[in-house]
């Protein structure tokens, strides 16, 4: 006769039968929120299309360059005119949400595991592991992220890569402090004291029973932060430090349009307008699901 692990035995706040009830009522209470719908249909079109960027744009964004026409405004073949070079707006715009997205996506998910990992063990372990791990999270939110970023691009030199990196971790101080708190306060709750008494081991009641019920701020905390990262990559595409060109990225067609912006304003228009389209677009989708996942709002 096989024996269930212990901590199986345990109740579970992610495995309750009213789990299900609870996210249902979550998803009416982001249903209901208009601006929040608004939100998640323009994120899941600016998805597709970075996703078939080479079957939308008309033109290459790199390679097809128009003698002749550079700055040229608006027109039925060129809905957004053309840049500088005579290269061809909407495609690059098109192809820009690739990497705007791109950073937007992998930097917050780098982001979110330092900090879950950071946050969940210093509010566990308690003692001299939370005061190292809260000092650090105290100093790296003391820096202006701004300026940190643009050192860090520097030295490491301006690539995607380097970019998704430098801010992805330097970033997930915010999502640490979240988690500390949130694991403080529950670790004192019955079904871990439970967990405890019978030997569970200690990661494992991190990994099973605290991440779990922690998630919901992170989420919401996660969804409001993309649109500032992609900011942040378009402040360093801006200043030079980000993506290289020739390779089409909002914050570097901003800072081509930058030189030109009485003559040809259309240059610098079309980007910031899609760089603010995004970021409202992520931050109504987290004010509705900061409203679905608020215990106040529960029946």
């Amino acid at each position: 006769m096989s024996v269930a692990p212990a901590d199986q035995l345990l109740p579970n706040a992610a495995s309750q039968p009213g789990r299900r009830s609870e996210l249902l009522q979550s998803w009416q209470r982001f249903r209901a929120n208009r601006m929040s719908l608004v939100g998640l249909t323009l994120i899941i079109l600016l998805v597709l299309i970075a996703i078939f960027a080479p079957l939308i744009a008309p033109y290459d964004p790199i390679e097809d360059i128009f003698r002749g026409v550079r700055g040229v405004g608006p027109s039925w073949e060129h809905p957004f005119g053309y840049d500088h070079l005579g290269r061809d707006l909407l495609s690059r715009i098109i192809f820009g949400s690739r990497v705007a997205l791109l950073v937007g996506l992998v930097a917050t998910g780098i982001s979110v595991l330092v900090g879950i990992v950071i946050g969940a063990v210093a509010g566990y372990f308690g003692g001299w592991v939370d005061t190292l791990l809260s000092r650090l999270v105290d100093t790296l939110m003391a820096f202006p992220i701004i300026a940190l970023l643009v050192v860090l691009a520097a030295v490491l030199g301006p690539s995607l890569v380097t970019t998704i990196v430098v801010i992805g971790f330097t970033g997930w101080a915010r999502f640490a402090r979240v988690v500390r708190a949130d694991v403080m306060s529950m670790k004192q709750q019955d079904f871990i004291t439970a967990a405890r008494a019978v030997g569970v081991r200690d990661w494992r009641i991190i990994w099973r029973h605290l991440l779990p019920n922690v998630m919901g701020p992170v989420i919401v905390l996660a969804s409001l932060g993309i649109g500032g990262i992609i900011i942040l990559e378009s402040a360093l595409s801006f200043l030079g430090l980000g993506i290289r060109p020739p390779n089409p990225s909002w914050g570097g067609t901003l800072a081509d349009g930058r030189a030109f912006i009485l003559r040809y304003p259309h240059i610098a228009f079309f980007p910031g307008l899609m760089i603010v389209i995004t970021v409202l677009a992520f931050n109504f989708l987290g004010d509705g699901l900061r409203d679905a996942f608020d215990p106040r709002n529960r029946d």
